[in-house]
């Protein structure tokens, strides 16, 4: 049966309905072709303006694209292990490209950290650090900022406002303000990730505070508690699980931000993998990648682990 037949089987309402429903399928057809066109107008605007701003030789260099990863494989694979744990390099000719030997930091006569090993422990103390800060001050900005724990909209409002203010400018714009003012180092780099994490998670707490159950607060209030005791005895058990999974998921960001702040001058492996990238050494730069991709891996199988342990593993389980 045809669907026009099957359309004028249908009754008055029926004929309505189905009126209505071709119009608003057609009204979705529209709307999805036209935003297909104006996506592929402003991908093809944007690659354009890449284009020019590169000097217009973006596509001209895109071929080459794969030459720079020809140029980073070594001579021989094992001078990746020898650049990652400070070993002797028999091609050493007296250059900056095979001096690994160079950089261990001795704690002992015969025992050494080896460099770059050193430095990725530098870039995460300033995740840590920077992370507990944000922590901190997210913690307390929240309360401040969640509409059901804060009726003055004169303290809610400038705390939103605050903590915007804070997440407005990325970690790498912040800390070359910083680096302006105290010079090269980790310190510059812990106070702009601090402070771009006090406004990312603050943001994201009051957000979780805002949807807990207000029945606690409700009794607490009504038996004579003050604000801060209502925050911390029917808020805080509430939201803690879920203000630490979002403290582990910053540190794993914060990793990964210490590390490009680094390339400019924040300390950290950073600065290693710049250094390494633009003289053309691919047995340090590879290693440096490795120990990276390692430590990565490593920050975020700690932090599942540590969210299972935190939540329970019931809050991971599939429900049948």
């Amino acid at each position: 049966m045809s669907k026009t037949s099957s359309i004028s089987n249908l009754g008055a309402g029926g004929r309505l309905v189905e009126q209505h429903w071709q119009e608003l399928a057609a009204r979705r057809r529209l709307y999805t072709v036209v935003g297909a066109i104006v996506f592929f107008v402003a991908f093809a605007g944007s690659v354009w303006f890449a284009n020019e701003s590169n000097s217009g030789k973006f596509f001209d260099r895109l071929p080459y694209f794969f030459d720079f990863i020809g140029e980073l494989i070594p001579r021989d694979p094992f001078e990746i292990v020898r650049a990652l744990f400070d070993l002797p390099s028999p091609y050493y000719d007296g250059s900056f490209k095979y001096n690994y030997e160079e950089g261990r930091h001795y704690i002992t006569d015969g025992f050494y950290v080896p460099e770059y090993v050193y430095k990725m422990l530098e870039t995460i103390n300033i995740a840590i650090v920077s992370t507990i800060i944000g922590m901190i001050f997210g913690f307390i900005l929240s309360f401040l900022a969640a509409r059901n724990m804060m009726a003055k909209a004169w303290i809610r409002v400038p705390a939103r406002r605050f903590m915007e203010l804070l997440r407005a400018f990325p970690e790498v714009v912040i800390a070359g303000f910083f680096l302006a003012i105290f010079s090269l180092g980790p310190i510059p780099a812990i106070i702009a990730v601090s402070i771009h994490t006090i406004g990312a998670l603050g943001k994201m707490f009051y957000e979780v505070v805002e949807n807990a159950d207000m029945k606690a607060d409700e009794g607490l209030r009504a038996s004579g508690g003050n604000w801060i005791e209502r925050v911390w005895f029917a808020i805080v058990p509430q939201v803690m699980p879920n203000f630490m999974s979002y403290f582990l998921l910053r540190l794993e960001i914060n990793v990964r931000a210490s590390t490009i702040i680094g390339a400019v001058g924040g300390g950290g492996i950073g600065e290693s993998l710049r250094l390494s990238i633009s003289q053309g050494h691919e047995a340090k730069t590879l290693a440096i990648v490795l120990l990276l991709l390692c430590t990565i891996v490593a920050v975020d199988q700690f932090s599942a682990w540590l969210r299972k342990k935190l939540a329970g593993e019931h809050a991971f389980q599939f429900v049948h």
